[in-house]
């Protein structure tokens, strides 16, 4: 399956979730239904991945995790917030730098109508 095939059953699975549980929830609330819906359309799907950092030769366990990487492709930030603030951008850029991955959305459910809070990151 090809990225774009695999962001677009993503963003899918979060408009059901959001369909069904709207704005104004906890993050965690959200990335739980949302893997389930992608595990249930039958994407492989790992929930807070840990992700060392390496500086120059040595491996720190500095405790980031991705949200969720769907098919060992796409790296899924969730957020439950006012506003997508550029930390928030930056965050998902990194944690793509330290994964080798090439693709990252970065969806805000607190939000009326989700498509206003889906960013969608390719380098």
């Amino acid at each position: 399956m090809i990225e774009n095939e695999i962001t677009e059953k993503i963003i899918g699975c979060a408009i059901e979730v959001h369909k069904h549980l709207g704005p104004g929830l906890l993050e965690s609330a959200y990335e739980e239904c949302l893997y389930y819906e992608l595990i249930n359309n039958g994407l492989d799907v790992k929930k807070q991945l840990a992700l060392p950092l390496v500086y120059k030769e040595i491996k720190l366990d500095a405790g980031y995790r991705i949200d969720l990487l769907v098919e060992n492709k796409v790296i899924v930030e969730i957020k439950s917030v006012d506003a997508i603030a550029e930390i928030h951008k930056a965050q998902l850029m990194t944690y793509m730098k330290l994964s080798n991955i090439r693709i990252g959305l970065l969806l805000n459910f607190n939000v009326l109508r989700l498509k206003d809070g889906i960013i969608r990151w390719i380098v």
